[in-house]
């Protein structure tokens, strides 16, 4: 036993091994026969991608949630939901302050031990603001939510609460779940349920370093930390580019923004581009949109969010800063600068290494869905950047990948949501120092 302890004692594996007992418990809740309808099947390879896919924050599901699942079901889900939103936050902004050095903390420590020794009064601090931001956020789209359903389409008082509720939980966590078989598709020229949602996901993926920096120097952004600069802008770069980019492709196919009229077709492109962030829900049939518009998304969805956000993906930071390493190449300049800041060779080496070995699993993991089903490469590819980026939109082929192809989808869900976090953080504090350095020789490139 103590043998096991010690082989989960550094905060990477205990933040592994938290999620993984998560998972497992709420499998186990949702293959119990109250949480599913009656005359539905209590399958536990359904329950285990369910919980995965809640945990994770990704909103794939080989079920429809609305009728598949009961009351207690859908609670079930909404509350991993909520523990994986917040979970993620919470450990990726405390492994993040390990990692600057905010918190004077020695890496050798475990996470219990961290926390107990020289830093529990700032733990309980970031973890108390991630709590009242993610409330917030939460309650303010619940309330728009709600209203609108009450007044716009009818729902009872206590009916409309919950569903706003649920999709409140749903959209600021990146999870992706919705509570009707269609996702968001007949509010598609709905502002007032559509914008809400797609801000709340943009909330969450930005992440609560974002929020600590923004809440101390909102009115002057040249103080703002070079992570918020870069956070916030490629968000706000990525998410309007591909809004223009989706509309543009989008805007004469008669299946998709075709048949809405000029508003509504730029809203649907709005709120889909912030959906492929991490978001998960869909306003227009994304399995008869255009391959060009697959390849757009796949683009976005591996990119994901901001770091210690909810959102997926291999981080907006992680892929600005090859941005500017292969800046910095092209320019023959000896050092990576960005905003009068040398960025440290420590860090781009963990850039470089997050970003192959997630290509890696991503052509691994579409490698294996297409031998084990008859699907093409578009589609198969999109499933699994879906998956890893913990993102949730399909193209329709999720329930039709046999269990197989749904173990890899869940094996994937678990690698995207916690791997580029925990490689990032297990990078940065194993640092080994040399006393000597080899001679220097260097292959051909290019």
């Amino acid at each position: 036993m103590k043998n096991a302890l010690r082989r989960i004692n550094t905060p990477s594996r205990v933040v592994v091994a938290a999620f993984l007992a998560v998972v497992l418990t709420g499998s186990t809740l949702l293959s119990l026969p109250v949480a599913v309808e009656a005359g539905r099947e209590a399958s536990w390879t359904s329950a285990l991608f369910t919980a995965t896919s809640a945990v994770c924050v990704t909103g794939l599901a080989v079920q429809d949630t609305a009728t598949h699942w009961t009351f207690f079901g859908e609670l079930v889900i909404m509350v991993l939901m909520q523990i994986g939103g917040f979970g993620i936050m919470s450990l990726a902004s405390v492994l993040a302050l390990l990692v600057s050095g905010r918190i004077g903390l020695r890496a050798r420590l475990n996470t219990q031990a961290e926390t107990r020794t020289l830093g529990q009064g700032e733990v309980r601090r970031v973890v108390a603001g991630i709590a009242k931001v993610t409330l917030a956020v939460e309650a303010i789209t619940a309330a728009v939510l709600t209203v609108r359903f009450v007044t716009g389409y009818g729902e009872p008082p206590g009916r409309a609460l919950y569903q706003g509720v649920f999709h409140a939980v749903s959209s600021f966590t990146n999870a992706g779940f919705t509570l009707w078989p269609d996702g968001v598709m007949r509010f598609v020229r709905d502002p007032w349920i559509c914008l809400p949602l797609a801000l709340s996901v943009v909330a969450g993926g930005l992440g609560f370093p974002v929020y600590a920096a923004l809440r101390r120097n909102w009115r002057r952004p040249r103080r703002w930390s070079l992570h918020t600069k870069i956070t916030v802008g490629m968000t706000a770069i990525l998410l309007f580019g591909g809004a223009a980019a989706v509309t543009a492709i989008e805007w004469g196919n008669p299946a998709t923004l075709g048949g809405l009229p000029p508003g509504p077709r730029m809203l649907a492109g709005f709120f889909y581009s912030a959906m492929t962030r991490s978001g998960g829900m869909n306003s227009v049939d994304v399995s008869q949109m255009h391959e060009t518009t697959w390849l757009v998304s796949d683009v976005l969805m591996f990119i994901g969010a901001g770091s210690a956000g909810t959102g997926g993906g291999i981080k907006v930071t992680t892929f600005a800063l090859l941005g500017y390493v292969i800046l910095a190449e092209l320019r023959g300049e000896p050092d990576v600068t960005t905003g009068r800041r040398r960025l440290p060779e420590q860090l781009q080496r963990q850039a470089l290494t997050i970003a192959l070995l997630s290509v890696g699993t991503v052509a691994l993991g579409t490698f294996v869905l297409m031998t084990l089903t008859p699907f093409k490469l578009d589609r198969v590819l999109f499933e699994v950047l879906s998956a890893f980026g913990t993102v949730g939109l399909s193209t329709g082929i999720t329930g039709d990948l046999g269990v197989s192809g749904h173990l890899v989808l869940t094996i994937l869900m678990f690698v995207g949501r916690l791997g580029p976090v925990t490689l990032g953080a297990a990078l940065a504090l194993h640092v080994q120092t040399r006393r000597f350095r080899y001679p220097e020789e260097g292959p051909l490139v290019g």
